[in-house]
């Protein structure tokens, strides 16, 4: 390995490891957050389901009294008929303009035939590398952006992959705004910080005892349950 190449292998690596603390951070906070979660529905499941079934008869019940009432006013002698509005459907407008979607195709096809796992059936470990690499590649492909794409594909051919790529790979050009991993751990991130104002996660940490939440929602359900009750007693 040369000197000028080991900063960069370094940084990488240093990105990697920064990537997989957030990564890690993120799990914690997921996970704490679905205990939280459960945690309620045990307390409070019951009530939540009662209040859901109510709501919906209480919505049946308007249904059909608006029916009721459309019907009683056909009946009258100057009930004319509605008009139909002809609803003119419009064209689904392409997601990407045409230039960017094949952009991110060429992309796409160039690093698919570089890193493909058919290309590695003798070795192992490069097979297996090479499958995680297309799995992401595909995802980015479908649902990422051209940006995410170009970024992705650099740092494929930069080598950052442990892919041995072929003599050709040189030949292709390599372009992007940002180093795939700088855009992978600012998304991460920005998970975290989305993660955290979760309501159920904030109050495990603002909460003295979590659970006294339950009392609350408790409350919440049974005067919700008791006014639904009064409006759905004629349909019960």
């Amino acid at each position: 390995m040369s000197k000028r190449k080991l900063p960069i292998f370094t940084e990488q690596k240093e990105l990697q490891e920064q990537i997989q603390i957030l990564q890690q951070e993120l799990d914690r906070i997921k996970r704490e957050t679905r205990s939280f979660e459960a945690l309620l529905r045990y307390h409070v499941g019951d009530l939540i389901v009662e209040s859901q079934e109510l709501f919906i008869l209480y919505k049946q019940i308007k249904k059909a009294k608006k029916a009721k009432r459309l019907e009683q006013k056909k009946r009258g002698k100057n009930y004319k008929e509605p008009k139909e509005i002809r609803i003119i459907p419009q064209k689904k407008k392409s997601v990407l303009p045409t230039e960017q979607q094949k952009e991110k195709k060429r992309l796409y096809r160039e690093a698919m035939l570089h890193v493909h796992p058919d290309k590695f059936f003798r070795n192992e470990e490069q097979t297996d590398i090479a499958t995680e690499v297309t799995r992401q590649l595909i995802e980015i492909y479908k649902t990422g952006t051209l940006e995410t794409l170009q970024a992705y594909h650099a740092h494929i051919f930069m080598g950052n992959t442990h892919i041995f790529l072929d003599d050709s790979a040189s030949e292709v050009k390599v372009f992007s705004k940002k180093n795939y991993l700088e855009q992978e751990k600012e998304q991460l991130e920005k998970a975290i910080d989305l993660a955290k104002n979760n309501r159920f996660y904030k109050i495990t940490i603002e909460y003295k005892k979590p659970l006294t939440f339950a009392d609350e929602l408790k409350e919440y359900y049974e005067d919700r349950i008791f006014k639904l009750k009064k409006r759905t007693r004629k349909g019960l």
